[in-house]
């Protein structure tokens, strides 16, 4: 990280994409522009960093603060959306889990009936799952459960944090942070269009910036109802009537390579364009930095 960044990093925002694909890793020539690995996004508020899942993308991120602290001790918060295995597991390759004095606080939702570690030391379970064990990780790891509604607002740091239950099988928290540039909103995993839609339009209101799951098009969401994922269309239109400032598409499906993903912002931008919005549209891409 630059001087300029490091000032940043302690009075402003920081966003960088290390994972932006869902479902499963998709290395390989046709998604290269877009990048392969799964959910990890990165981000330095007020001086906290803050990681929201640990998806295959969490590898690199590894390498990049263990370079950047140069062998002092990293203090990161992981938000967990979900323990499905697009969002848990690159951890078993998370550097900095292995060195002693680091602290990384995991703070996620209670899942059942293992809890949030037990979900984190069972896919490291030494024999079935991955040859290292949980237990010789070295860093001093925490876990937190978000249980209820009344733990839904916290703090990392002098950080706001709120989080939201979104529509998607087992259950799965979208966050946003409150910022002195604006409300910072991820959204993902989640299923547009149905009965939470309208508190899920109050969560994302008036977002300087959102990032969303857009994974599937019109026509594949048709036959994955039910599968806890949004559409672009769809995603588009809740940015609209939100009145987000700028919307991340996220989460791409698998199948989509790099020339079906420009092809579906193109389709984004034109949905807002038609609809008199000035909202900006992107799409994540990995390596990718936001400076707000």
């Amino acid at each position: 990280m630059s001087s300029d960044q490091q000032k940043n990093a302690s009075s402003g925002v920081i966003i960088r994409f290390w994972g932006v694909r869902g479902s499963i890793p998709t290395p390989g020539p046709s998604t290269v522009r877009y990048g392969g690995n799964t959910t990890c996004v990165e981000f330095r508020i007020n001086g906290e960093i803050i990681v929201i899942d640990a998806g295959s993308g969490i590898r690199s991120l590894g390498g990049a603060l263990l370079k950047e602290s140069a062998g002092k001790p990293i203090q990161l918060t992981l938000l967990n959306t979900h323990t499905h295995w697009d969002h848990i597991q690159g951890f078993p390759f998370f550097a900095p889990a292995f060195i002693k004095g680091n602290q990384i606080r995991v703070i996620g939702r209670n899942s059942q009936p293992d809890g949030l570690k037990g979900v984190f030391e069972k896919q490291m379970d030494g024999t079935r799952c991955f040859p290292v064990p949980f237990a010789v990780l070295g860093a001093e790891i925490d876990f937190q459960h978000i249980e209820n509604e009344a733990d839904h607002h916290f703090q990392i740091g002098s950080v706001k944090v709120e989080a939201c239950p979104t529509s998607h099988p087992g259950g799965c928290l979208a966050y946003a942070f409150e910022t002195d540039h604006g409300r910072v909103v991820f959204l993902s995993d989640h299923e547009t269009g149905g009965a939470d839609e309208p508190r899920i339009l109050e969560f994302i209101k008036d977002a300087r910036l959102l990032i969303a799951d857009a994974q599937y098009d019109s026509s594949e969401i048709t036959s994955r109802r039910g599968w806890g994922h949004g559409s672009v269309d769809e995603v588009v239109d809740l940015a609209i009537k939100a009145k987000a400032q700028e919307l991340y598409l996220f989460h791409h499906d698998p199948t989509h390579d790099d020339e079906r993903l420009d092809d579906l912002l193109a389709h984004a931008r034109a949905i807002a364009s038609d609809a008199g919005a000035e909202m900006v549209i992107k799409s994540a891409v990995e390596g990718m930095d936001i400076h707000l």
